[in-house]
């Protein structure tokens, strides 16, 4: 079993912290259906079994938010990649987990200075001209100063938490073996991949935490954004940028949750809305590389309805084929092509069993309840929620990037009609899906295409005559294989094992008895309280065999 496995390890102590929190929320269920339980239990330790009377009362998407806070910053951020997940999640799973925020009290400087020490080599008074030892943000992986360089330039140190990386890493191993157990034992959320869930969760968490990966994504923007005066992408100080710190320059203007200090300096709320949309959908659909959390807090309003952006942890990138499926669904929006769309959403899932005749009665009604509609009257993230319902309701699963491009998309509508109660998305996205679309058709597009298609087609024609050869040949030899991808049959291997080792120790057992039985007779050899001594041992070992079999039997029939 994996989870005797994870009890031999060192994490034991915080399976027992994450499930006694878990049965404090109401979820003691799953604890039991998943084993942790048993495997506790096994190892001697004791789990208070209570849960809270406050939460009794609270509908489950509300407590297992509330279960996510408690258990730290892991399954924090756990929870904010869940939140973009609208193709698997209903939306009042999804607005709890919008709630999650990672602000924890900030750690006192003492604690920090020898992080800080070691990441800049030396004291850092000998680099800052002055650092604020006060916070002025903190999360759960890392808290923000002030500070001025030595020739008075103003920057902010990103420094992550002392201590806060073993923590993680035992998290995501727990994680890891939660999610194997959850498709081995919960048939109905198989579907959703919960194993390529929290793989793609360990990556983007590991990026996270390091800082300098940040530090490139941020200059990879400033060159993307180098020719527009109108965004301002803060400056990477790579002198003592490190992957516990980042050293960035400091952006001085107006917050972007600060609306009435935008309307006290003059600001346009229009422009910036106009603005903040087309820095994010050039970064969509021209870069292909996407700042993934634009929300106000990320954002800063600068004079001249400039914009400054900030926190570059988590980003996604959309490759070229992407970005043309994703034109494809929004042409065949506007053409009411039922068909392409249909195709689109499809290539986006490798699920079978779909029912497309389901997939597209739910498509020709979402097309004909927008075919008259003005486009200044279509509320893009309306239109976004529903065409995740019709994925979430057919049973398709969208790819991470896609997930993650969907949220984007949401908040960035949500952003611009706080600025402008009349911004619509719409207008704004149109003219870069005609720049796509022009790019993709020009000669030169066209053309190159055609060299790789058919660069493509000569490689396979070319290929053929090796590859029949080769399947000739493992054929003769008895080479061939074919893969068989069963469902819990790496389960039923293990159990199978398991009752072969009691059945050839069963048989062990016996032939010690009989054995025994024959050496008792024989006179002669060394004896024990009159009896023979080697028989006395057999007996003693087939004795504990059979105690060991029975205990063994009768554990396994209580999992």
């Amino acid at each position: 079993m994996i989870w005797e496995t994870l009890s031999a390890m060192r994490d034991l102590p915080r399976l027992q912290e994450i499930a006694s929190v878990l049965v404090r929320y109401g979820l003691g269920d799953l604890m039991k259906r998943l084993g942790i339980i048993n495997v506790l239990k096994r190892a001697g330790r004791i789990l208070r079994w209570k849960e809270s009377e406050a939460h009794k009362q609270l509908e489950t998407p509300e407590r297992v938010r509330l279960a996510l806070e408690a258990l730290g910053p892991t399954f924090v951020k756990l929870g904010q990649v869940l939140a973009t997940r609208v193709d698997i999640f209903p939306p009042e799973w999804i607005a709890e987990f919008e709630k999650l925020q990672s602000k924890v009290p900030a750690v006192a400087f003492e604690e920090l200075r020898p992080e800080l020490e070691k990441a800049l080599g030396g004291d850092p008074g000998q680099i800052f001209r002055h650092l604020n030892p006060v916070a002025v943000a903190a999360a759960s992986i890392a808290q923000v100063h002030t500070a001025e360089l030595a020739d008075g330039t103003p920057v902010v140190l990103k420094v992550r938490r002392p201590g806060i990386v073993p923590k993680i890493e035992a998290d995501l191993r727990i994680l890891a073996h939660i999610a194997r157990l959850l498709e081995l034992e919960v048939p109905e959320v198989r579907r959703y991949r919960p194993t390529q869930v929290v793989a793609q969760f360990k990556r983007s968490l590991r990026r996270e935490l390091d800082f300098a990966m940040e530090a490139r994504n941020i200059e990879r923007f400033a060159q993307n954004f180098a020719q527009d005066p109108t965004v301002l992408i803060p400056r990477v100080y790579w002198d003592w940028t490190r992957e516990t710190i980042n050293v960035q320059q400091a952006i001085q203007g107006i917050a972007g949750t600060d609306l009435a200090a935008v309307d006290h300096a003059g600001l346009d709320r229009r422009l910036l809305a106009a603005r903040g949309a087309d820095a994010v959908l050039k970064m969509i659909l021209v870069d292909g590389y996407f700042h993934a959390d634009p929300h106000p807090g990320n954002v800063f309003y600068l004079p001249g309805e400039r914009l400054g952006m900030v926190d570059f942890g988590m980003v996604g990138r959309l490759s070229n084929p992407r970005r043309n499926e994703i034109v494809d669904l929004l042409t065949g929006l506007v053409r009411k092509d039922e068909r392409g769309m249909i195709d689109v959403l499809l290539n986006w899932t490798d699920e079978r069993g779909i029912d497309e005749g389901k997939l597209a009665a739910d498509v020709g009604e979402f097309v004909f309840n927008y075919e008259n509609l003005p486009l200044k009257d279509i509320n893009f993230g309306l239109l976004l929620r529903e065409i995740t319902v019709i994925i979430r309701e057919n049973s398709l699963v969208l790819p991470p990037d896609l997930t993650l491009l969907f949220k984007t998309l949401i908040t960035l509508e949500g952003l611009g009609r706080q600025l402008d109660p009349a911004f619509q998305m719409l207008d704004h996205l149109t003219p870069f899906i005609e720049r796509v679309v022009k790019e993709r058709y020009a000669p030169a597009a066209l053309a190159a295409r055609g060299r790789h298609s058919l660069s493509d087609l000569l490689g396979a024609v070319i290929d053929i005559p090796r590859d029949f050869a080769r399947f000739v040949k493992d054929a003769r030899r008895g080479g061939m294989r074919i893969d068989l991808d069963l469902k819990r049959l790496d389960h039923f291997g293990q159990q199978l094992d398991k009752s072969t080792s009691r059945l050839t120790l069963g048989i062990l057992t016996a032939s010690l008895v009989v054995g025994s039985s024959i050496v008792m007779t024989v006179k002669g050899g060394p004896s024990l309280l009159g009896l023979p001594l080697f028989g006395l041992v057999g007996f003693l070992v087939a004795c504990l065999n059979s105690m060991w079999l029975i205990v063994s039997i009768w554990r396994s029939g209580k999992d």
